[in-house]
């Protein structure tokens, strides 16, 4: 299979300063990633998009092989991400002259993903024929259970019924937290829809401890606390 790599990542974060390049137990965060998806032996081809120089100056020195300078107008806080994914694997594909069948996408704040969960994720795809996997971990909460919505007036109530409750959230539905870790795509479903969820759409399941996607300063010090307990010192 032809498969291309993209990490996206913009410059200029509000929650973690410079989070995608801040360093972390010595290396820059997006290393990691890079340094993942180079281990898993799949890709052809590692793309890093941003609107940052900074980064992508780094980026190119931790193993991406194209660095593809991000429009301003897909960097605002505002911005999709998939179309940012679009602008690079087209832009890829122009220099390269390739056309990809597999794409997967590597958030840079998730830097607790083994090489293996790319592997599967990537398999699930391909094994299984469907339009795109994407990734999270047992939820915590259930919709069904202990998870609820507040109205206008704030009263609150379960977010979804069954027509039979449950009195164990074990005995609801099986649900997930998306850990924003690995995203794969079919190549055509990826250019056809601007969503993450089509009718055949499947989740790799990762375990909690490799789920931590970074947002604060909170997310930041659990990472570091969890590298350094995996001995990544």
């Amino acid at each position: 299979m032809n498969r291309l790599c993209t990490i996206c990542a913009r410059g200029g974060s509000k929650g973690v300063k410079n989070k995608n390049i801040r360093e972390l137990l010595g290396k820059p965060l997006i290393a990691y990633s890079l340094q993942q998806a180079i281990e898993s032996g799949l890709f052809r081809t590692i793309a890093v998009s941003s609107d940052s120089d900074e980064i992508l100056d780094i980026a190119g020195r931790w193993g991406a092989q194209h660095l593809i300078k991000r429009p301003d107008e897909l960097a605002t806080d505002q911005a999709a991400k998939i179309p940012a994914i679009r602008h690079c694997v087209g832009e890829v594909e122009r220099l390269t002259g390739d056309t990809y069948t597999t794409l997967v996408d590597l958030d840079a704040t998730s830097p607790l993903r083994f090489a293996e969960d790319i592997i599967g994720a990537v398999n699930l795809l391909e094994t299984r024929g469907v339009s795109n996997v994407i990734t999270g971990m047992n939820s915590r909460r259930s919709p069904y259970f202990n998870l609820v919505e507040a109205d206008a007036n704030g009263f609150v109530r379960l977010a979804k019924k069954l027509e039979t409750p449950v009195v164990r959230r074990q005995d609801g539905p099986k649900c997930y937290d998306m850990n924003a870790s690995v995203y794969v795509w079919r190549r055509d479903c990826m250019f056809e829809s601007d969503s993450v969820f089509n009718a055949d759409t499947l989740l790799y399941e990762m375990p909690e401890e490799r789920s931590i996607d970074i947002d604060s300063e909170l997310d930041f010090q659990f990472v570091e606390f969890l590298m350094r307990a995996r001995g990544k010192e």
